[in-house]
């Protein structure tokens, strides 16, 4: 693949070719290969899948547990059955805190939890503190978006049943050490819970090597459609836990008094499932294969840089998070001297340039950092270094547009 020809791979550059998309934290794009995918599934294959004897049901079987296969092999997962398939990394992450956390936390048990946490790991771990009479504790970060190691260590006690981290943060863009995270944790007795919604779409993800006990993340980020998602559980853990929702397909037996339900994954995949987002999200992990993480990471890291090292130019112009670009891994959180992140992005809107304002769904982290909100710029592999000539040009102009000389 060319490097300057990726945006012909995703229709929504041709429908708007001066379009410079910069959220991709939020979302990613999806490429024709997609939405191909996903079309052909509900033209020639779509069926209620695990339910019918019929050639067509069987098909759409295949389809959905092809998904989960490549999922497996995609985060280096030992087992298909340890990939459940959600709605989205928030839905994973309530999952275990429903399932897992109400059957086995109590009064005296203790929740870790990075400051930095995007809400979706966080609420659900507050809601659980409360239901359970569990305490909820937070890990606070430096200034720069990192952690100490030796922090972490003296923050768990004997109590503490569950460490919540991103992997790399949405945010300061930081990516955090996983995989030692996991050996201190193990080590106290403690699981971890890692969010991966951040990484899985931009940099080599396996499970087994991080020694998670969980990580979830969402198709929508890496090219996929909205509305599926993947929780990893490792197997005796998945094994253990109750069911998150009951109703049709994830039963065995069912009387008028009682019900006995399926192995796992499917006893967490309650009623007809998201069989069309699963082709797709099989779809996006070819796509991703195809393209590559070391071509994937060249490109993310050489434009990361190029905006890095403009914006520092910029006066007035503040980057949240380390004073290197690698610091950022495609994430560039920044505040504007006099200017509310809103009116930051307006800007950048009337431009057609794409990026997010407020706090990015990490409030307690901008109330850590005192700062009330901030712009951010988020970048995938598909961007090029036109994107970001336009973002800085239209950066350099904001306090001028906002009425300051």
């Amino acid at each position: 693949m060319n490097e300057f020809t990726l945006k012909s791979d995703f229709p929504v550059f041709t429908k708007y070719p001066d379009l410079v998309y910069l959220d991709n934290s939020a979302t990613t794009q999806k490429p024709q290969a997609v939405l191909n995918a996903v079309a052909q599934y509900y033209e020639s294959e779509n069926a209620n899948p695990l339910r019918g004897l019929y050639d067509l049901s069987q098909k759409a079987t295949e389809v959905y547990e092809n998904a989960r296969i490549a999922v497996r092999d995609f985060i280096g997962a030992s087992d298909e059955r340890e990939i459940i398939f959600t709605r989205n990394a928030t839905e994973s992450l309530n999952l275990i805190a429903y399932s897992w956390g109400k059957a086995n936390l109590h009064a005296s048990d203790e929740i870790l939890v990075q400051i930095s946490e995007h809400h979706s790991n966080l609420l659900p771990w507050q809601h659980l503190a409360k239901e359970t009479g569990a305490v909820l504790r937070y890990l606070d970060c430096y200034k720069s978006g990192t952690y100490s190691l030796q922090s972490l260590k003296q923050s768990l006690t004997p109590n503490t049943k569950i460490f919540a981290a991103a992997q790399i943060s949405n945010v300061f863009g930081q990516l955090y050490p996983i995989k030692e995270y996991a050996q201190i944790c193990h080590n106290n007795g403690t699981m971890i819970i890692c969010d991966g919604a951040q990484s899985v779409p931009h940099i080599p993800v396996n499970v087994q090597d991080l020694d998670v006990d969980f990580l979830a993340f969402s198709g929508h980020k890496m090219l996929a459609p909205m509305g599926i998602g993947v929780l990893y559980g490792k197997h005796a853990l998945l094994e253990s836990m109750p069911p998150f929702l009951t109703g049709g397909e994830m039963i065995e037996y069912v009387t008028r008094e009682t019900a006995t339900y399926a192995e796992f994954p499917h006893k967490f995949e309650a009623g007809t499932v998201n069989a069309g987002g699963a082709a797709g999200l099989h779809a996006a992990i070819r796509y991703l294969n195809a393209l590559g993480f070391p071509e994937i990471q060249r490109r993310e890291d050489k434009l990361t840089a190029l905006a890095f090292a403009e914006m520092q130019k910029i006066p007035h112009v503040h980057i949240i998070g380390g004073d290197t670009p690698d610091a950022h891994h495609g994430i560039l959180s920044f505040t504007v001297d006099d200017v509310h992140p809103h009116d930051i992005a307006a800007i950048f809107n009337a431009d057609n340039v794409a990026i997010r304002a407020g706090h990015h769904c990490a409030q307690p982290l901008h109330r850590h950092l005192g700062i009330p909100a901030s712009a951010r710029m988020s970048i995938a592999f598909y961007n090029d270094e036109s994107d970001i000539e336009k973002f800085v040009d239209t950066l350099k102009s904001i306090r001028r547009r906002m009425g300051y000389v």
